[in-house]
């Protein structure tokens, strides 16, 4: 029962984080790090820290008498997992929606779910990974999680290749309709530089356990365990996240949105050459929104900014992002219990881009896409589900077997 709880919860954060974006679209004429660095407050400050804080006992004690070593490696890899984060936004940008999300949370998935039990096979003295890779594939339930995985990391692929047939086949103007700066080529090298960088995260809970074994130590259920090492792993996110956005703050001169009820006209941004890079690709969107803001008020339009929906749509998005992970840990403590842990990331990431694909096609992004197109999309979400159901098998034969010992004695042996 365990692993099936876990499947769930996995599904629950899934289409949390398949969503958050949506409540984004609602605000106006704000810049890209304006809008991320106040729905950022909310994700990776205010609602773990509250949340921990009602869930769980002694947060600040627990976090007090952590080993150094521990506090520093899960805040490391959530800086890591930052990084991915500024230009996790960009790759819907380019790709849309489905797409974006799909290929960036493809290598997320591979990276996340595969690097931690392989090193166990080449570091045996890694405390914090239960199984090496070696071990998961000698039981039986293990074998169909794997299966699930490589299904999962073909599903991704096929995706992939329907957005590859939709950038050939559709006219431009249909391409922009649906996705105002479509851009394959870009919106790959950006989702390759965030998919793998956002594994950051995987490594960062893994490299947390100790704060989540300590915190039940002190009374927490199990189920809530995970809550107050997200306190560390978000910290290290909000660092990586806080210091790009103000430096384009800086750079745009955008500063003043946080505050200004109006528009103003950027200065200087006219003259200026921008060279696409993945670590560039942030300001241009940036550039993209604050010249459009700029047409607006050369129109004549009105050149006031919904101060109060920007903040309630962007605290939205970050609340709804921050359940994404409120979700995982409790799924995360059922499949460890299960001895699939492993498979979290996967079942993370399969569901997060199920969710995403399905609001792709409820925002038309996949209207005037070839017939092939729309087929290939199709059979990747279809490759996707597939790869959820198996690995919710291998979760299954293991309740069984824990259920029946008699027939676990007879299965391979872990």
């Amino acid at each position: 029962m365990d692993a099936i709880l876990g499947v769930v919860f996995h599904w629950i954060g899934g289409l949390s984080s398949g969503s958050f974006y949506v409540p984004y679209k609602g605000v106006k004429k704000w810049s890209w790090e304006t809008y991320w660095l106040v729905g950022g407050v909310f994700s990776w400050i205010i609602c773990p820290w509250i949340l921990a804080s009602i869930m769980t006992n002694h947060l600040g004690w627990v976090l007090g008498h952590q080993q150094l070593s521990t506090l520093f490696w899960t805040y490391f890899f959530g800086a890591m997992w930052g990084l991915g984060g500024l230009t996790f936004g960009l790759t819907m940008r380019y790709l849309g929606m489905s797409l974006g999300m799909g290929v960036a949370l493809g290598y997320c998935a591979a990276f996340g779910t595969l690097m931690p039990p392989i090193f166990k096979v080449f570091m045996p003295n890694l405390k914090d990974v239960p199984q090496s890779i070696i071990q998961i594939a000698q039981s039986g339930p293990g074998l169909i999680t794997l299966a699930g995985v490589l299904v999962c990391l073909i599903g991704i692929g096929i995706a992939a290749m329907a957005g590859l047939t939709k950038e050939r086949e559709m006219p431009l103007e249909e391409k922009k309709k649906a996705i105002g700066e479509f851009d394959f080529k870009k919106g790959i090298l950006v989702a390759t530089f965030s998919g793998i960088m956002s594994a950051g995260m995987s490594f960062a809970m893994t490299a947390g356990t100790p704060i989540g074994d300590t915190s039940v130590a002190v009374g927490t259920n199990d189920i809530w365990s995970g809550l107050p090492k997200l306190v560390v792993v978000l910290l290290g996110g909000f660092t990586s996240n806080f210091l790009w956005c103000l430096y384009l703050n800086i750079k745009n001169k955008s500063g003043h949105e946080y505050i200004s009820g109006r528009v103003t006209q950027p200065v200087g941004r006219d003259k200026e050459t921008i060279i696409e890079t993945v670590t560039d690709a942030p300001g241009e969107e940036t550039a993209v929104r604050a010249n459009r803001a700029s047409a607006a008020v050369a129109n004549g339009t009105s050149d006031r900014v919904p101060m109060l929906s920007n903040y309630i749509f962007s605290a939205m998005a970050g609340t709804l992002w921050y359940f994404q992970f409120f979700f995982y840990t409790m799924g995360e403590t059922k499949m460890k219990k299960a001895d699939l842990g492993f498979s979290s990331w996967t079942l993370h990431m399969a569901s997060i881009i199920i969710f995403s694909t399905l609001w792709g096609f409820y925002f038309l992004e996949w209207k005037g896409a070839s017939k092939k197109a729309r087929q290939l999309i199709v059979a990747g979400i279809a490759t996707l589900v597939l790869s959820t159901i198996i690995i919710g098998g291998g979760a299954g034969y293991q309740a069984y077997l824990d259920k029946h010992p008699s027939q676990a004695a007879a299965a391979p042996a872990k």
